[in-house]
């Protein structure tokens, strides 16, 4: 009896156990564009800066970084897309820095558990794995002739460009009544990138933030942040939320009260001042400081 509720339990469990999936978050802390290969599969068309993958079903993935600037050292490593404190599918966030020797590293940031109807910020390029990158746009070529008269006539001379069969040849012809026209070609070109998530279209305009993080994802943000053991950890999960979420200011004044010490408290609100939805009800976060000193500074920052 025992062994038949055990497998009638494991069938009806296995679904949720093969259909976890987690997220990984890559961005450029100097803002490098790259390109993330996962698994040999390149992930994002053009280069960009901050890159989201969901629906990852493997515990680790080869990852590669290629840079927009081929001068830029490649960089290939194996990533895990678990949480290493939990054990469980995370949205794991990974940022490229410079090594103390200059070269590009990738290192981890940070885990958050994996987003609920994940809104991403506007400046983030969002994959969902195994499906078709999405379109990057168009480019459009404008092309531009002015032709000018010259109504004198004399001795003109008239210029004729022909090609045949490859070759291109110009032609000289000396007459005293020909009218001598010039032509100048001007080319421009302007490009449209835009980038389709499902229903979401996403503009890659500016990197503004319009609305902040659903409070279940913040509270759950939270939680992960109270629970870490060290400061250091606790600055550094809750700097990896904000890598793929927005804010609010009541949100940020919430999310400084889970550090002990007041360094770490303005180092969180200087950093997500910029991801922050209503920045005009910033100066809120200053009494979250015990030191008058820290609110100065603070205020500073923002002024500037």
């Amino acid at each position: 009896m025992r062994s038949k509720l055990a497998l009638l339990l494991f069938i009806t469990l296995a679904p949720l156990f093969s259909y976890a999936q987690g997220c990984i978050t890559v961005f450029s802390e100097d803002g490098d564009p790259f390109f993330l290969v996962l698994n040999g599969v390149k992930q994002n068309t053009n280069p960009q800066t901050n890159v989201h993958i969901d629906g990852l079903p493997n515990e680790f993935y080869s990852a590669k970084i290629l840079f927009a600037d081929q001068g830029k050292e490649a960089i290939s490593k194996n990533i895990p897309v678990k949480d290493p404190a939990t054990g469980q599918f995370a949205d794991v966030t990974y940022k490229i820095k410079k090594g103390k020797d200059g070269a590009p590293k990738l290192r981890y940031f940070g885990a958050t558990p994996v987003p609920v109807n994940y809104a991403p910020p506007a400046d983030m390029y969002v994959v969902h794995y195994g499906e078709p990158a999405p379109p990057q746009g168009t480019v459009t070529q404008t092309t531009v002739t002015t032709t000018t008269t010259n109504g004198n006539s004399g001795n003109g001379s008239v210029t004729i460009g022909t090609g045949m069969g490859g070759v291109n040849m110009n032609i000289n012809i000396n007459d005293p009544n020909a009218t001598v026209q010039q032509t100048t070609t001007t080319t421009s070109y302007s490009q449209t990138q835009s980038t389709t998530n499902n229903q979401n279209t996403i503009q890659r305009v500016n990197s503004g933030c319009n609305y902040p993080m659903p409070f279940s994802t913040f509270k759950d943000a939270r939680e992960s942040v109270k629970k870490a053991t060290f400061e250091e950890t606790k600055l550094s999960t809750a700097k990896a939320v904000l890598a793929s979420n927005c804010i609010s200011t009541d949100q940020v004044i919430d999310m400084c009260r889970q550090f002990t010490f007041e360094a770490s408290k303005l180092d969180f609100a200087k950093y997500a001042y910029s991801k922050t939805t209503d920045q005009s009800n910033y100066f809120k976060v200053a009494n979250v400081f015990t030191y008058d000193a820290s609110k100065t500074e603070l205020n500073d920052y923002i002024s500037k």
